[in-house]
């Protein structure tokens, strides 16, 4: 994992002062990269039969497709209100520094499917809280979250705690 973590570019004051935000686009610019943190995300969840991977906007996107590849699974965006084209569920949600809403389309899981949820990052955790309310609400089941990276100390996890919850990588600074 130090591998993949040697291609994160750590941001300072992004995208307000105090944060460090993690830039994964070194680690997308090379396959090795790519391929290694789609790897390390699915590998937990290769054999618990995933129908779907949901992804949350927009770097949920990029690895949400690749890892529903690797698990031979469809995929389904949530998004930021108003991007959706047919009817929606919402939620709304704090962030660590603001607060937000995310959409799905009403209609994009269906009673029982089996869901893997999946971001780029944790960090307090209420982005993916909301997601899996929505998935829920939707009839899906959930049967596991996925990371590349977790950032310990804002304690995300706990919003979770229902959840079996895979990080590649922790930052607990």
């Amino acid at each position: 994992m130090s591998e993949l973590e040697s291609m994160i570019r750590d941001v300072p004051d992004f995208p307000k002062k105090g944060i460090i935000f993690k830039d994964i686009t070194p680690l997308l610019a090379t396959p090795q990269g790519l391929a290694g943190a789609t790897e390390a995300m699915a590998a937990p969840f290769l054999d618990r039969q995933i129908d779907l991977v949901v992804g949350i906007e927009s770097r949920g996107f990029i690895f949400g497709t690749t890892v529903a590849m690797a698990l031979g699974a469809g995929f389904v965006p949530i998004r930021k209100p108003g991007k959706l084209p047919a009817a929606t569920a919402s939620a709304s949600y704090d962030l660590e520094y603001g607060s937000d809403s995310i959409e799905i389309h009403a209609d994009a899981v269906r009673k029982g499917q089996r869901v893997l949820m999946l971001d780029d990052l944790l960090a307090t955790g209420g982005t993916m809280q909301a997601a899996c309310g929505l998935v829920e609400k939707l009839g899906g089941r959930i049967v596991g979250v996925s990371f590349l990276i977790e950032l310990a100390f804002l304690d995300g996890r706990k919003k979770l705690a229902n959840h079996d919850v895979h990080s590649v990588i922790v930052v607990s600074y």
